[in-house]
């Protein structure tokens, strides 16, 4: 009987949780739709809120207008006047006190994390931590720089070690280039590697399916 729990279990285990991110996401976009149909009212004519209200109930348009919305402001912003207009923006929020610290902080992660150009977690490594003789998996995150770069004598690296089985939290640490070792796996199935705890093997199936 636990046998055919646990193989049912990982049957509707990821199809459920995979709905259920799925649901939050359209949630969250169902949520900013309403949000902006509000702020359309109330700049519109009185006759013309019953059409807007409309808008409210239709299935899946919440998706579409947002989908939209992110190709047009990618269209616009590679452009020079978008990229003129781009520069304001960030010149106003950096003047913002807390704000500031807050938008400049995430900015730079996501510009690193979604950038073309950038090589942060393009390659996953095994480090040892906590200790010698501890091996872990890591993502190489560049390389450290500024007034840290000065202290430290030789090649170094800049390494994220996720935490498991939740990835969005973990440690940041500069290591010798020496003591990192590449891997051939993809950045993803490390990551699935990390997040099943060991179970799936990378380029394999998860090692229950062999029990």
């Amino acid at each position: 009987m636990k046998k055919y729990l646990v193989a049912g279990l990982l049957v509707w285990l990821p199809l459920a949780i995979t709905l259920w991110v799925l649901l939050w996401l359209l949630g969250l976009l169902d949520g900013i739709f309403a949000w902006l149909l509000s702020g359309t009212q109330a700049v519109l004519p009185v006759n013309m809120h019953a059409s807007i209200e409309t808008l409210r109930h239709v299935p899946g348009l919440s998706v579409l207008v947002m989908a939209a919305a992110l190709v047009f402001t990618g269209v616009f912003v590679t452009n020079i006047f978008g990229q003129w207009w781009v520069r304001q923006w960030d010149r106003v929020l950096h003047k913002i006190p807390i704000v500031k610290s807050i938008y400049s902080s995430v900015k730079q992660v996501s510009d690193t994390l979604f950038s073309t150009n950038g090589n942060a977690f393009r390659e996953a490594v095994l480090v040892q931590y906590p200790r010698q003789g501890s091996w872990t998996i890591a993502f190489v995150t560049g390389r450290p720089g500024g007034e840290v770069a000065a202290h430290l004598e030789g090649d170094y690296v800049s390494v994220y070690v996720p935490t498991t089985p939740n990835p969005t939290s973990g440690f940041f640490l500069m290591m010798p280039r020496a003591d990192v070792r590449a891997l051939s796996m993809s950045v993803d199935e490390a990551l699935k590697y990390v997040i099943s705890m060991g179970v799936v093997s990378p380029g394999g199936d998860a090692a229950l399916a062999r029990n």
